[in-house]
C-alpha cells in the first residue's frame, strides 16, 4: 500500500501544526540497511540539536527491501519517496547513489563501506572489470548528472581518495572533504570495552569467538564456500569456541526465513547468527578471530587488530589497489579447510593493524568532529557546545 504523504513536520501546511518551528529540515536518504547503518553514525552528530528536524526516506535500490521496517524499528519518521523528491530540505545525507538527482537541497554523499575500496564493473554489464579498473563510487557517471556535480559535499575517508577522484571525476574535487571514517572510530572505541560485548554473547572465560564475515554475491564466502560454517562447527571444540556469522544484509534479500533455513543445522550446532539490522560492530568487538572475504567488515576487523584469516577468492579483482581491502587480501593468512582448523587459528597472528588502518582513514579518532563541522557549515548554524567524544556501539 502506498504510504500517505506527510503533513507534519514537513509539507505545505506544516507550519500550522508543528510544536517547534524554524527548524532546519534534514533528509536522510536510505537506500539499503547497510547505507542506513552508516548514516545513523552521521546523523547522530546533529539530530539532538533542537534547531534541527530529521526525517528519513527509502530511496530506490535493488536491495531496499526491508529498509522501511528497519527504519520504523528505529522510531524514524518516514517520508514517502515521492514526497521527499518534491520538498526542499536544508540538508540531505546519502550513502548510495540511485535517485540523488531528484533531491532538492545541499547533499552530503559518503561511502557505505570501508572507504571506496571496491572496483566497479562497467555499466550495463555483468562481465569482468575493465582495465584499468575504476574505483566504485568515485566514477563520473555516479557523481555527475548533465555535467552537474550532484553532491554539495563528497565525504572521503582518506586523502588518497582525492587522487582517485582527480583521475576519475576531477569536476567533483572542489566538493571533496576528507573526514576520516566514523564507522572505524566507533569500532575502535567498542573494542576497548570488549568484555561487555562478550558477556552479551554469553562467552565464558577462555572461550574464543570465531566470526565469519561474508559479503553478498556469488563470490562472497556465504555464496562461494558453503562448507565453511559446517566445517567450523564440526572442527572446533565446542567447549573452547563459539562461531558467529555476519552476513551482509543483501544476503538476507533471499528471505529471512530462507537464510535461517539454510543455516538451520549450523544454528542448532551453536552458530550465532545476528539479524541484519543488528550492529555488526558489537560482534567484531567481541571477536578473537575473523575469517573473511573482500567485504568491508573484514578490512575493519583487521584494522581494529582482530586476527584475520581469509579464504581464496577474487581479492585482486574486487579490491581497489592501495586500499585496506587490498592489503588484507594480500597479507592475511589463508585458511585451509582441509587441514585441522584449531592449529591454524592458534598461529594466525594479527596483521599490522596500524598499516591497515592507515589505508582506511587519514584522521583516526577524529571523523566525528570533522564531519560535524562540515554538517553545521552546510546547515548555516553555529556548532552547539563542545563536540562529544566518539561513542562505542550499543551492547547487544
Amino acid at each position: 500500500m502506498e504510504q500517505e504523504w506527510m503533513t507534519v513536520p514537513i509539507g505545505i501546511d506544516a507550519g500550522r501544526w508543528v510544536t517547534r518551528d524554524g527548524c532546519r529540515k534534514v533528509l536522510v536518504v536510505v537506500h539499503t540497511v547497510v547505507s542506513g547503518q552508516r548514516l545513523l553514525d552521521v546523523i547522530d552528530l546533529v539530530e539532538s540539536d533542537t534547531r534541527v528536524q530529521v526525517v528519513f526516506t527509502v530511496a530506490p535500490d535493488v536491495f531496499n527491501h526491508g529498509v522501511e521496517d528497519y527504519l520504523r524499528g528505529l522510531g524514524a519518521l518516514l517520508v514517502p519517496w515521492a514526497q521527499a523528491t518534491r520538498e526542499r530540505f536544508d540538508l540531505a545525507l546519502a550513502a548510495a547513489y540511485d535517485g540523488l538527482a531528484e533531491i532538492h537541497g545541499p547533499l552530503v554523499l559518503m561511502a557505505h563501506g570501508a572507504g571506496h575500496g571496491k572496483t566497479a564493473r562497467p555499466p550495463g554489464h555483468g562481465g569482468p572489470v575493465v582495465e584499468p579498473p575504476q574505483v566504485f563510487g568515485l566514477e563520473a557517471r555516479r557523481l555527475l548528472r548533465g555535467g552537474r556535480v550532484l553532491p554539495t559535499a563528497l565525504v572521503l575517508a582518506h586523502e588518497s581518495e582525492r587522487e582517485v577522484l582527480r583521475r576519475q571525476c576531477p569536476a567533483a574535487l572542489p566538493v571533496a572533504v576528507v573526514t576520516g571514517d566514523i564507522c572505524f572510530d566507533r569500532l575502535v572505541r567498542s573494542r576497548a570495552g570488549r568484555d561487555a560485548y562478550r558477556r552479551a554473547l554469553a562467552l565464558g572465560a577462555g572461550r574464543r569467538l570465531v566470526v565469519v564475515s561474508s559479503t553478498w554475491g556469488r563470490d562472497g564466502i556465504f555464496g562461494a564456500t558453503r562448507e565453511l560454517l559446517p566445517r567450523l562447527l564440526d572442527g572446533l571444540p565446542g567447549d573452547r569456541y563459539r562461531v558467529a556469522a555476519l552476513l551482509h544484509p543483501a544476503i538476507w534479500a533471499h528471505g529471512h526465513r530462507q537464510v535461517r533455513a539454510w543455516t538451520g543445522d549450523c544454528r542448532a550446532a551453536g552458530l550465532i547468527l545476528p539479524e541484519p539490522a543488528e550492529d555488526w560492530r558489537a560482534v567484531i568487538a567481541a571477536a578473537d578471530h575473523v575469517i573473511g572475504d573482500h567485504g568491508s567488515v573484514t578490512a575493519y576487523a583487521a584494522a581494529a587488530g582482530v586476527p584475520t584469516l581469509r579464504l581464496d577468492g577474487p581479492w585482486s579483482r574486487q579490491c581497489a589497489p592501495g586500499t585496506a581491502q587490498e592489503l588484507v587480501g594480500r597479507n592475511a593468512a589463508r585458511l585451509r579447510l582441509g587441514d585441522p582448523l584449531e592449529p591454524q587459528l592458534r598461529v594466525a597472528g594479527a596483521l599490522d593493524a596500524g598499516a591497515v588502518a592507515a589505508r582506511l582513514t587519514s584522521y583516526p579518532g577524529r571523523a566525528g568532529e570533522r564531519l560535524r563541522r562540515h554538517l553545521y557549515r552546510l546547515l548555516g548554524l553555529p556548532q552547539p557546545g563542545r563536540h562529544r567524544r566518539t561513542e562505542p556501539v550499543p551492547v547487544r
